[in-house]
């Protein structure tokens, strides 16, 4: 296969250009479930008159649907979908945005979606489907996959799957986080994907923020050092990024520990962990669940989050060093190059 994936690259490299125009068609479709040319049009960048073409092809072959309503993916275009996405970089190659990222922050991986999720519904239902279709591709029968709660990880619930071969697997909130709201918290997102995948899941009825002295009573009692104890061994950790001050405010942190954090550069935070903007560590939350102990010794690590205002945080996490995988769209990733130039590091750190 990839002899003549590369006998195509070199004679008809043509093909694999109108193969990623069309797949891009595909992809979108999905996305918006149903949508018309106009609007689709717009969001691909096309003018209509060639989008008409494209996507008149894509009907013949029995791949859209295409009714007074909009566009929508038949049966055929949603397998011919996924077995292109099973290919993924093997047919298109990674971008020059996506290897600049790798070879910055010295990652396995990384996964640059179109657009910016803060400005674009549809980019970030596309940050979501990608990190989920990753996890399909790393996720093993018998594993436990640790979940962090918040916005961007809830979209990747939405979008999991896995093949009936795969058994066994448990999914549990990467900490306590009764305190956020209820759809983003990550018991509720577990829960969304365990259901989706045909899984198991393991809840964690703890609230986020505590005491020392309850966090040394909570972590005693026998329930909750059993689930605890599940969490840390977990295969696979999926996270999302947050704005320290943000989340700080959000968790409506101590006005003077706000101070003392924003004293020491607080720039990003995950799992509870604060970091400034040199992906140092500054400050901890006294949260049950994931140590960073736990982080450094995870086999798969993926990171996810997006948005032109999260470059600065992303930054800072991926300079801490234990992310394996990044998963982020066009408007962070660009503002993250642009930055590094800005410095004079010319995309290296």
């Amino acid at each position: 296969m990839r002899q003549l994936i590369e006998l195509q690259r070199q004679l008809v490299p043509e093909l694999l250009d109108v193969m990623r125009k069309r797949y891009r068609i595909l992809q979108q479709v999905m996305l918006a479930g149903t949508i018309g040319r106009r609007a689709l049009a717009t969001t691909l960048s096309m003018t209509e008159r060639v989008l008409r073409a494209e996507t008149e092809l894509l009907k013949e072959q029995g791949l859209l649907i295409i009714q007074s309503s909009g566009m929508q993916l038949s049966e055929d275009g949603k397998k011919t979908l996924e077995e292109i996405e099973q290919l993924g970089d093997f047919v298109f190659g990674s971008s020059e945005i996506e290897e600049k990222l790798k070879s910055m922050y010295g990652l396995k991986q990384v996964i640059v979606v179109p657009g910016d999720s803060e400005q674009s519904e549809i980019a970030k239902k596309e940050l979501g489907r990608a990190t989920g279709l990753l996890l399909k591709q790393a996720i093993r029968s018998g594993d436990v996959i640790a979940v962090s709660g918040g916005t961007t990880t809830a979209q990747v619930a939405k979008y999991m799957s896995l093949p009936n071969t795969i058994k066994d697997v448990v999914f549990v909130p990467a900490r306590g986080g009764l305190g956020e709201s209820l759809d983003y918290q990550a018991n509720t997102i577990v829960s969304m994907m365990a259901k989706r995948t045909g899984g198991h899941y393991r809840l964690l009825h703890v609230p986020d923020h505590i005491s020392s002295d309850a966090y040394e009573s909570m972590i005693q009692e026998p329930s909750i050092k059993e689930i605890v104890q599940v969490i840390r061994n977990a295969r696979i950790i999926v996270h999302g990024i947050g704005d320290a001050i943000v989340m700080a405010r959000r968790r409506k942190t101590d006005p003077e520990e706000l101070q003392a954090m924003l004293d020491e550069g607080a720039m990003a935070e995950s799992f509870g962990f604060y970091f400034n903007r040199s992906g140092e560590l500054i400050h901890k939350m006294k949260t049950v669940g994931m140590r960073l102990e736990d982080i450094a010794k995870t086999e798969v690590l993926i990171a996810v989050a997006g948005g032109a205002s999260k470059a600065e945080a992303i930054d800072s996490i991926m300079k801490f060093g234990y992310d394996h995988a990044l998963v982020t769209d066009e408007g962070a990733a660009l503002r993250i190059i642009e930055m590094y130039e800005a410095n004079g590091h010319h995309g290296e750190v």
